[in-house]
């Protein structure tokens, strides 16, 4: 399985990005996907996920500002960002597993991961 990110960059607060992590190597669509992110110096955290039911969380600090949401003809997972704060720079990552056995938002729960791409928010 790969997972390769795309579209990060720096913006300005207020401003939107939208992230894409394009999926290989799956035999079937019975996958979950989520995207987590890692500030410097600080624990790598979950953000959103999707199962392959189309079951979503989302953390309480991206609700109502970010979206998580999947093409899956294309077999690629997208994060919609707006409302973007200075807070919410950090390297993003997807992840994915065949096999959701813990809570979605938690980075043990996850086997395969991309190398990430950076946001950068600005005041």
């Amino acid at each position: 399985v790969q997972l390769v990110e795309s579209g990060g960059g720096s913006v300005q607060a207020g401003g939107s990005l939208t992230l894409s992590c394009a999926v290989s190597g799956y035999t079937s669509s019975r996958y979950s996907m989520a995207w987590f992110r890692q500030a410097p110096g600080a624990e790598r955290e979950g953000v959103a996920s999707l199962d392959w039911n189309g079951g979503s969380f989302s953390a309480d600090s991206v609700k109502g500002r970010f979206t998580i949401s999947k093409d899956v003809a294309k077999n690629i997972l997208y994060l919609q960002m707006n409302s973007l704060k200075p807070e919410d720079t950090a390297m993003y990552y997807c992840a994915s597993t065949e096999f959701l056995g813990g809570h979605p938002l938690v980075r043990a729960t996850y086997k395969n991961w991309g190398q990430g791409t950076q946001v950068t928010v600005s005041s």
